[in-house]
């Protein structure tokens, strides 16, 4: 067991005995203890690859550590240097993944919004985070209680950003990184503790429920909240106090109120805040003592706190205590709004028969038809209105694991009704407090941005249409303002579904979708065409004219082939004929199915086809240079088929398969060679006539008129002309192959075909015939035929 601790990283060791003796803390003294752990080594991300990882932090989680330890450090400054493709960012949400390249202006606020401190990642105070850096050696972001909210959050890991990281690629070629995470929650042993070590204790208020009375409407009913008097004096010594409640129906309103009870001097100061543990620098709503109630209209579903402060104390000893009420109230019976005048309905939702993606599913009001997946407003729609405008709230879940699918929501009229759509999570949306928006006249984001949490509405005369990007898990609620029923003359129509891909990718892609880390969150994604990229698959990357000019290039490029096959059929080399014609015919005929024109086969049987052959071709001409017989050759190609068929099925597109190739044709020439000098006897012979008695003198004698024979048969085996110029081309065919990239593939891929099929036409014609009395020895060169083929 104890060797098993010398395999862990120096970072993670580090991290473990920290975490190990908090626990050791905690046992003695109830404070912070381990409560949940993910450890990832090596994750590899190739280029334009991307995944996320789900963590769920408890709703009694005091602080979260997450170390990250990468083989790259990419700093501010090399940032700025280094394009959107190619910069590996991690990122991190809350709710739902993140998506950082819907516009250069959403990824730069994320980028320049991310603080690092040596390896201490910093925040600024905010419950909802969304940010990015680049990838560095070792990372290390502590979040506590006070700065972050319970919950699912989402970690991305991007190996290159913007419109190509989905748009369809003939090659992968670029940097590949890994990165190994760490990830360590702690919580407190006692769930009412909170603060640094679980020294502070947060109290809840003892509520009770009273439905309508003289000071509330019909209708309405209300949760009231307060605080025990024993434990609502505060002094000098302990100047604040916390408090919590859990909301778990939506409300209409809360109202918050502060009293003094007995005071020795000394100002009390409420701050409010929605999920997490507020302060005199973050909160959402703040109150003083002696002022009026605060009043919150539709707040969010989940808990709230109330931290009371006091200060400016006039005494040594100054003591103050108060009482805190917080009224709740809400409606029931399907009614909502400050008078539940409002009608809100419940959505159903239906999955699709044989979706393509999980989660695939629609909309419905319960207990309606369910044999179309839109539905009509008319009879749904509130009534009461005392300014021609109403508003109708319709809720739906969105399923645990589906934060990666889209919320679609659609409304039509052929009529000139003014409608306005409204959508927030965990609460009732009016006009004044929503999450995303779509009006007639406008809506609540960039059309590019998709608003800040990635969201856009678009509205086309009565037409309203939201779709709200890798929505987050729980109750969203939708308002839909609308004159009042009684005076709509149209029919309007409503659609509401979780799909998977925004606008069916645009009609220029197709609908994918993958698993995070954890194997507990779907989330789909644009597979995009060669012309196209974006989440959305809406950006032209290649223009017409370009895909046009390039097709014509990556296929064309490839009669080059004719060159060594013309040359191989006039010396009746049919199966080198063979080899150069199909290696020419597949290539043409990958490309025309890689840039969308024609697929004869399916696209990877092509694309195996295609390197393979190339790869033989360039192996093949080696091999034919040492000119041996053909059971040797037969050989020769079938140990050479084994191995460049595993090169184009394990990974055809690796730009070190150039350096591989090569290395084994020339590993095969000096095989071919090494065959027939042995079949010319002339080495045996010489190592039998060898005496191991004789002097080194003679040895040497002997060695050196070997070598000089041996250079005198290869300056005549070769046109060394024509040699010299193989071996250029087959310089430019390599650097082609190491320059290609995703923007100018195209460029170099067809110059890698002009010029390998160059090379190999070169170092043909470089050969002379094979002679078979060929011997080393200088007195039997005048016997061997030394013309040229």
């Amino acid at each position: 067991m104890m060797d098993s601790w010398h395999l862990l990283p120096p970072t993670e060791l580090i991290l473990i005995v920290f975490v190990l003796f908090s626990g050791f803390v905690s046992s003695q003294n109830q404070y912070e203890s381990l409560q949940s752990s993910y450890s990832q080594h090596d994750l590899w991300l190739r280029p334009y690859e991307w995944t996320y990882l789900r963590v769920e932090l408890p709703l009694w989680f005091s602080s979260v550590t997450m170390n990250f330890l990468s083989d790259t450090n990419i700093d501010r400054e090399e940032m700025q240097g280094l394009s959107k493709s190619e910069l590996p960012v991690l990122c991190l949400k809350d709710g739902n993944p993140l998506i950082p390249d819907l516009s250069d202006t959403y990824l730069n606020s994320l980028l320049m919004s991310f603080r690092t401190n040596g390896s201490v990642f910093g925040v600024n105070n905010s419950s909802h985070l969304e940010q990015c850096v680049p990838f560095q050696t070792n990372l290390t972001v502590v979040l506590t209680r006070e700065q972050i909210s319970p919950g699912v959050w989402y970690v991305g890991y991007f190996n290159g950003l913007g419109p190509e990281r989905t748009q369809s690629k003939m090659i992968s070629r670029g940097k590949s990184y890994k990165v190994t995470t760490n990830i360590y929650v702690s919580g407190c042993s006692v769930s009412t503790s909170w603060g640094s070590g679980c020294n502070q204790t947060m109290y809840t208020l003892s509520c009770m429920q009273s439905y309508t009375n003289g000071s509330l409407q019909p209708g309405l009913k209300s949760i009231i909240c307060s605080n025990s008097n024993d434990s609502s004096c505060l002094n000098q010594g302990g100047s604040s106090k916390l408090y919590y409640i859990d909301i778990s129906t939506m409300p209409s309103q809360f109202n918050i109120s502060l009293k003094t009870i007995s005071s020795s001097g000394g100002i009390l100061v409420g701050y409010v805040r929605y999920d997490v543990v507020p302060s005199g620098d973050a909160y959402d709503y703040s109150m003083q003592i002696g002022g009026s109630p605060l009043i919150v209209d539709f707040p969010r579903v989940g808990r709230w706190y109330i931290i009371v402060q006091a200060t400016n104390f006039t005494g040594l000893n100054g003591t103050i205590c108060f009482s805190l009420d917080w009224q709740v109230v809400g409606c029931g019976n399907g009614k909502a709004g400050t008078n539940c005048s409002w009608d809100a309905l419940a959505l159903q939702r239906i999955p699709k028969r044989n979706p393509s993606i999980p989660f695939d599913s629609y909309y419905l009001p319960k207990d309606g038809p369910t044999d179309s997946a839109t539905f009509p407003l008319i009879n749904l729609l509130s009534n009461y209105s005392d300014n021609q405008e109403s508003y109708t709230f319709f809720f739906l879940d969105v399923p645990a694991g589906a934060a990666g699918s889209i919320i679609h929501v659609q409304v039509k009229s052929i009529g000139q009704d003014n409608f306005e759509l409204y959508s927030k999570f965990g609460g009732l949306p009016l006009n004044d407090t929503w999450d995303y928006y779509a009006t007639g006249k406008n809506n609540s984001g960039n059309p590019v941005l998709l608003s800040s949490n990635g969201t856009t509405g678009a509205a086309t005369g009565v037409n309203l249409e939201i779709f709200m990007l890798y929505a987050r898990e729980g109750t969203w609620c939708f308002g839909l303002k609308h004159p009042s029923a009684k005076v709509i003359k149209s029919q309007p129509l409503m659609y509401v579904s979780l799909v998977g891909c925004y606008k069916g990718c645009s009609n220029h892609g197709s609908c994918k979708y993958s698993v995070d880390e954890s194997g507990l969150t779907f989330y789909s994604y644009c597979a995009c065409d060669r012309d196209h990229g974006a989440f959305d698959c809406s950006e032209e990357i290649v223009s017409p004219n370009g895909h046009v000019r390039q097709s014509i290039f990556l296929i064309a490029s490839n009669a080059a082939a004719i060159l060594p096959a013309y040359w191989a059929i006039r010396q009746k080399a049919f199966a080198e004929w063979i080899l150069y014609t199909s290696s020419g015919i597949s290539s043409a005929l990958y490309h025309a199915c890689d840039v969308g024109t024609w697929c004869i086969l399916s696209f990877r049987v092509l694309q195996f086809l295609d390197f393979w052959l190339s790869f033989m071709a360039v192996v093949s001409t080696f091999v034919f240079m040492a000119t041996i017989d053909e059971s040797s050759k037969r050989a020769i190609h079938a140990g050479v088929f084994i191995l460049t068929a595993l090169l184009a099925a394990t990974g055809a597109t690796r730009a070190s398969n150039i350096g591989i190739v090569i290395a084994i044709g020339s590993l095969g020439l000096l095989i071919g060679w090494l065959l027939e000098f042995n079949q010319a006897r002339r080495l045996v012979h010489w190592s039998q006539r060898i005496n191991f008695q004789f002097h080194l003198l003679n040895q040497w004698e002997n060695i050196r008129s070997v070598l000089l024979n041996l250079l005198d048969a290869l300056k005549k085996r070769f046109r060394w002309g024509f040699l010299v110029l193989g071996f250029v081309f087959l310089a430019f065919a390599g650097t082609s192959w190491k320059l290609e990239s995703n923007r100018d593939y195209w460029i170099w891929h067809s110059l890698w075909h002009i010029t390998i099929y160059t090379s190999s036409f070169f170092f043909l014609c470089s050969t002379r015939a094979n002679m078979n009395n060929y011997e080393l020895a200088p007195q039997d060169s005048s016997s061997r035929d030394t013309g040229d083929s």
